[in-house]
C-alpha cells in the first residue's frame, strides 16, 4: 500500500510541476496540501516520512484521532472543512495553523475571543463559493470583500488569502471560472490595500482539477483521493462538519 501512495505522490508532483512550467510558473509557487479525511495515520505517515510537510482535515474528530500519532513527525495542519464555533478549541489546542475555511462573521468573532483568551494567533484563508451551489459553504462571491474587510478589523486573524471549492464537474471550463472569480477577488482586494490582509494564497483545486486550477494562479492544491485513493462517502459528506 505504501508503494502505492508513494506512487501516486510522485505522479501528483510531476502533474504540478508540468502544469507550472506550461502555465510559465516555477513549481516552488505551488503547495501541495494532502487532504486527508478517512486516511490513517499510518498512510498519512507515508507521505510525510517522504517529504512532504502539509496536511489538512476537514473534520475536528479526525484532527483529533490522529494527533497523537502524527505529532513526533514535523509537518504543517491546516484545516478545511466547515467549521462550528464550538469546536474551535479543539482547532487550536491540536496545532492547526491555517484554517482556510472562515466565510462567516460570527465564526471569526468567536475565533477571536478564543485566541485573545489563549495569547494567541492564527492564520485564516477567507472561503468563497464561487460556483454558488447551495451544497457548498463558503461566502457569495458579492459579500466575499465585504468579509475581508470585517475579518481584518480582528487582530488575533491573519488573512493570507482566499480558498474555494470548485464546481465538481467533468466541463473544464465551468470549473475554470470558479477559479478565475477567486483570482479576480484576490486582485481587488490586493487593489485595496486593506490593512492586516495579505493575499498571496489562493487555495483552489483537487486530485481532478489542478491543473486548471495552477492556470488561474492557485498557490495551494489540495489532493487526497489521488494519492490515498477513492472514499466511500461522496465529497459533500466531508465538507458537512454537522455530519
Amino acid at each position: 500500500m505504501s508503494k502505492e501512495i508513494l506512487d501516486n505522490l510522485e505522479d501528483i508532483l510531476k502533474r504540478i510541476e508540468r502544469a507550472c512550467i506550461s502555465s510559465n510558473r516555477a513549481p516552488e509557487e505551488v503547495k501541495l496540501l494532502l487532504a486527508t479525511k478517512t486516511v490513517s495515520a499510518d498512510r498519512i505517515k507515508t507521505t510525510l516520512q517522504a517529504g512532504q510537510k502539509l496536511i489538512a482535515e476537514n473534520k475536528v474528530q479526525e484532527l483529533k484521532q490522529k494527533y497523537e500519532a502524527l505529532k513526533e513527525i514535523p509537518h504543517t495542519n491546516h484545516f478545511i472543512g466547515h467549521l462550528q464555533t464550538n469546536k474551535i478549541k479543539d482547532i487550536l489546542k491540536y496545532d492547526v495553523t491555517c484554517i482556510q475555511s472562515l466565510d462567516r462573521l460570527d465564526l471569526a468573532e468567536k475565533l477571536q475571543q478564543r485566541l485573545e483568551y489563549e495569547g494567541k494567533t492564527i492564520e485564516v484563508l477567507i472561503q468563497v463559493n464561487t460556483s454558488e451551489e447551495e451544497s457548498k459553504f463558503g461566502v457569495h462571491p458579492d459579500q466575499a470583500i465585504e468579509l475581508v474587510k470585517q475579518v481584518a478589523q480582528f487582530d488575533r486573524l491573519k488573512i493570507k488569502g482566499l480558498m474555494t471549492i470548485g464546481l465538481f464537474s467533468a466541463e473544464t471550463e465551468k470549473v475554470r471560472r470558479c477559479f478565475r472569480l477567486l483570482k479576480n477577488i484576490q486582485e481587488q482586494i490586493i487593489d485595496m490595500n486593506i490593512p492586516n490582509v495579505d493575499m498571496q494564497e489562493l487555495s483552489m483545486g483537487m486530485s481532478g482539477d489542478l491543473e486548471t486550477a495552477i492556470e488561474e494562479g492557485a498557490t495551494i492544491v489540495r489532493v487526497g483521493t489521488a494519492i490515498f485513493g477513492q472514499r466511500i462517502y461522496p465529497d459533500s459528506y466531508y465538507w458537512n462538519e454537522k455530519k
